[in-house]
């Protein structure tokens, strides 16, 4: 029993709440947890069996993680699960936002239902090596709030694992929710003894965010999960000079569009400008953004990941930016970050060696 998991407010010399002489020792005479320990269940949670027996046909888990929300984790997870899928593995794409599942919408699974068969729950899939499985595709109203305590979260996190029948798999994403809260913290313990391959945390370039995601640097640090890397996520908005809008200012203070004017001024007048790509910072990246706080964390930085407009419209359409050329700005990013990924893990060599 590690310290850590002996309550704050015990008497010195606490068994441990798993102990058999929980709530019984003499050391638990007028401690507040005493009669809660006495009667709590002991020894080994029988799920986490369940879990390693179902989790024992999944080679490599990776837990996608934020410190803040709105930062294009989901975004992340989504793209990451279509790239591996494109590679010929066999994915899994597990959504334990349980308050906020945006997962069957980025992957165009808005309205499906989880079946049940004999060996389980069956995940929604999109490809025949793609499954994924969501809180979002058991709710009968999308827009019915999800307002659940940290006990019933947890539940349903440890039913997905030991539940779900994903068959044989080279890859299980997690998408958590942002934060270092119950999920985090259930889905760690359920998954450690079966080998958690590590975290990939999504952040955004400015301070704000940074903040938060090095907590979730050092969480990682303190239950034991490697950070597999950090990506900065809207590292500036980039685009093809065509797909930008332009307005003109009167000197009422009006704006008037002018998109087409211009579009056909370059076109006759500079197109040797056509091929441009426009950038522009969003978010204030002076302190050093997300490279930095790697560098004093150290931890490795994958890369960064611009805002891109066309990532955007395939995240609501719910399709790969891998598809076609009109992510053409940041699926190069994406991908050279899965790949960058890929070869510091030797994940491709492992998967490809087992199936050898």
């Amino acid at each position: 029993m590690e310290n850590s998991e002996i309550p704050e407010n015990a008497n010195e010399n606490c068994p441990g709440p798993e102990s058999e002489s929980a709530g019984k020792s003499d050391a638990c005479q007028g401690c507040p947890n005493q009669s809660i320990c006495a009667t709590a269940p002991k020894g080994p949670d029988p799920d986490l069996i369940s879990i390693a027996e179902r989790m024992a046909t999944v080679k490599h888990k990776i837990l996608v993680l934020s410190g803040k929300g709105g930062v294009g984790k989901s975004t992340f997870s989504a793209q990451l699960a279509f790239a591996l899928a494109a590679m010929d593995f066999q994915v899994g794409l597990l959504d334990i936002d349980i308050c906020g599942p945006s997962i069957p919408k980025m992957l165009g699974l808005e309205g499906q239902d989880v079946h049940q068969s004999n060996l389980g729950w069956s995940p929604v899939y999109i490809e025949s090596n793609l499954g994924v499985m969501s809180i979002g595709f058991m709710l009968p109203n999308p827009d019915e709030a999800v307002i659940w305590r940290g006990p019933r979260k947890n539940g349903l996190i440890k039913q997905f694992l030991k539940d779900v029948y994903w068959g044989e798999l080279d890859f299980l994403v997690v998408d958590a929710p942002p934060g270092t809260s119950d999920e985090h913290i259930s889905i760690v313990q359920c998954l450690k003894a079966t080998g958690i391959d590590g975290a990939i945390i999504v952040t955004t370039p400015q301070q704000v965010s940074l903040i938060d995601v090095r907590k979730e640097v050092s969480f990682c640090k303190t239950v034991g999960v490697e950070v597999l890397g950090v990506v900065e996520n809207m590292s500036s908005l980039c685009q093809p000079l065509l797909d930008m809008k332009f307005l003109k200012t009167t000197e009422a203070g009006e704006q008037t569009d002018v998109t087409e004017w211009v579009g056909e001024y370059i076109r006759e007048k500079a197109p040797e400008l056509l091929n441009l790509i426009t950038y522009s910072e969003v978010f204030d990246s002076s302190g050093g953004g997300a490279a930095k706080m790697c560098r004093e964390m150290d931890v490795p930085f994958l890369g960064k990941v611009p805002l891109d407009p066309q990532l955007c419209k395939a995240a609501e359409e719910g399709r790969s930016c891998f598809g076609d050329q009109k992510c053409g700005v940041s699926a190069s990013a994406l991908k050279k970050i899965i790949e960058k990924l890929i070869q510091n893990q030797g994940f491709s060599t492992m998967s490809i060696d087992a199936k050898a």
